[in-house]
């Protein structure tokens, strides 16, 4: 894309929940505590990288991979058709487990925690990466996640798309660490407010939901709320500080 200049583009390999590897290129831009965004299913277009310079400018740095679609671009309807036949990485209708990508995003973040000497790392999903934000806290290496519109399963009805044991482990890394963070827009059918309401039967105190009035879908990018923006910067500023990483410039 003209005008995205990365720090540095690295590929890294790891396997799948079914065993078989995958890699995948990771760009990375910023410097400070890390952050990883997980696209979300338009793909990364420049409302993404928007985001990512957001951070940039916030003192950040931020991981970045790039998980399907074309780089630079948002093509919702195709992304989300290649998905529906290839489910290799994601499954959209998966209940009560997750996607054979949770491997994957699980070694990546051991990777990024051990590449910057950090205290841990914040993990953002957004729509079908929603719910790997949360799943993730169970990790020893993420310190918050923030599950942005959290669309998956799709047609899943009040299920969700982790496991019991899932959401137990994350719960009880939560009550150390403190609560993930779920948002959405009031009117959101993509991410429908069952799901919602789902996630914070599941997660009880142990998840903070905030919903902003209206009938977008992308909180962080593609229908940018700033007050959205603002809590999740907030919000990670704290998590890094109660760790006793160096403030945030």
């Amino acid at each position: 894309m003209s005008g995205w200049e990365p720090d540095e583009i690295f590929s890294f390999a790891a396997p799948l929940s079914t065993g078989d590897a995958v890699s995948h290129d990771v760009h990375v831009k910023g410097d400070g505590p890390p952050i990883l965004i997980l696209q979300e299913l338009p793909g990364i277009g420049p409302e993404t990288l928007g985001l990512v310079r957001r951070f940039e400018q916030a003192g950040f740095r931020v991981y970045l991979p790039h998980l399907f679609g074309t780089f630079g671009k948002t093509a919702l309807a195709r992304n989300a058709a290649h998905l529906f036949c290839v489910r290799r990485e994601f499954n959209m209708f998966l209940r009560g487990q997750q996607s054979p990508i949770s491997d994957w995003l699980r070694a990546l973040v051991h990777h990024i925690r051990e590449r910057e000497n950090a205290v841990g790392v914040g993990v953002i999903g957004m729509c079908l990466t929603g719910s790997f934000a949360l799943t993730l806290m169970a990790d020893e290496a993420v310190l918050g996640g923030v599950a942005s519109q959290p669309a998956l399963p799709v047609l899943g009805g009040d299920h969700l798309h982790m496991s019991d044991q899932d959401i137990q482990d994350a719960r009880e890394a939560m009550a150390e660490k403190g609560p993930g963070l779920a948002m959405r827009y009031t009117n959101d059918k993509l991410a429908p407010a069952r799901l919602m309401r789902s996630l914070e039967g599941a997660f009880c105190e142990d998840l903070t939901s905030v919903e902003f009035p209206g009938t977008g879908h992308s909180l962080l990018t593609l229908d940018f709320h700033e007050a959205a923006y603002q809590r999740v910067e907030g919000y990670f500023r704290d998590r890094f500080q109660q760790a006793g990483a160096p403030p945030v410039s």
